[in-house]
């Protein structure tokens, strides 16, 4: 299931088009907004080591800036779980690239290397947390070591730093896959479904390819959890959500139910224990110093499960009651 994700994103990431969205959509820079897009070329994926190929393959693209090229390093975290070494495996990548191009002698006219600019897009489910910067992985050193600790940092696309009401805001085709990993309400898909479709009327080969990953993405996510058959076209799959969407959205009102069911056993359960704490806690005070004063039970009733530990944790060493909740009024 995870695989075929991972592919679904490199064939998605296999057009020029995305590319320039991704760029264009979710990096602030001027100087990368006004290149030429027309140029991108995708450079083969020939220079990653056997261990590494199955990560980075097809993920690095160059576009022409005047006479050289700028490279632009892609590559796609698909994990939910954060990876805290990704500016090391960023600057391993980036050193294989530049051993390769300077072995086919792609380097620039006065011999200096091209830029690179390294890119992570992560699309798990919590926010990101991990340093972007080799240099940060690394703990301070004194004197001269300090000086030479190396410096990299990746440039991160987390999926998640954006909302709904940001990602709508333009015709974007990244944008539109964000929303979609993402969604609001089953109602929505069909929205972005007809959006794609006008967008990409004159592309049959990208309405073919979002409506393959569109599909897969359905039946393998969870928050959709919807069975379809086999499928390749925009339009048809969207009358065929149309036809499921009550189907659709009962399985939302019934994912959202058991969610709020689960949430309330674990908060009843969670009560139950302080409860049974805070008993257990009042059978010990009066078995240790007999009757116990009307403002201590409110202190124990009102009192956080943590604090009922502490008190707990000191009870049997105690040598009165003031030395667990000071002077009290007998």
């Amino acid at each position: 299931m995870a695989n075929d994700h991972d592919t679904g994103y490199k064939l998605l990431f296999s057009h020029p088009e995305m590319v320039r969205d991704l760029l264009i959509g979710f990096v602030e820079d001027d100087w990368l907004h006004s290149l030429d897009y027309t140029t991108l070329e995708k450079v083969p994926g020939s220079y990653v080591t056997e261990d590494f190929r199955h990560r980075a393959d097809d993920m690095v693209w160059r576009v022409r800036v005047g006479g050289d090229w700028v490279y632009l390093y892609l590559l796609m975290e698909f994990q939910s779980r954060v990876d805290r070494y990704m500016a090391l495996r960023m600057m391993v990548y980036q050193g294989l690239l530049y051993q390769d191009l300077i072995q086919r002698g792609e380097v620039l006219a006065d011999g200096r290397l091209p830029p690179i600019l390294p890119i992570v897009l992560y699309n798990g489910r919590q926010r990101w947390t991990s340093p972007t910067d080799i240099f940060e992985l690394i703990p301070p050193v004194p004197g001269l070591v300090e000086q030479h600790k190396p410096r990299l940092k990746y440039l991160l696309i987390d999926e998640n730093a954006y909302s709904d009401r940001e990602l709508a805001s333009a015709r974007n085709l990244v944008a539109a896959v964000f929303r979609i990993e993402h969604p609001t309400t089953p109602e929505s898909i069909g929205t972005l479904l007809g959006l794609l479709n006008d967008w990409l009327a004159d592309r049959p080969d990208l309405r073919r390819m979002f409506a393959l990953w569109i599909r897969a993405t359905l039946m393998h996510q969870a928050e959709y959890r919807i069975v379809l058959p086999q499928v390749d076209d925009l339009q048809e799959l969207n009358v065929m959500l149309a036809e499921r969407m009550e189907e659709w959205a009962a399985g939302f009102r019934a994912e959202g139910k058991q969610e709020g069911m689960q949430q309330g056993m674990q908060q009843g359960m969670q009560q139950g224990m302080q409860q049974g704490e805070a008993r257990a806690l009042m059978m010990m005070l009066t078995q240790r110093f007999g009757g116990i004063p009307a403002e201590v039970s409110r202190e124990i009733a009102c009192a956080t499960a943590a604090q009922i530990e502490v008190w707990l944790g000191c009870v049997l060493t105690a040598r009165s009651l003031e030395d667990l909740f000071g002077p009290t009024q007998h």
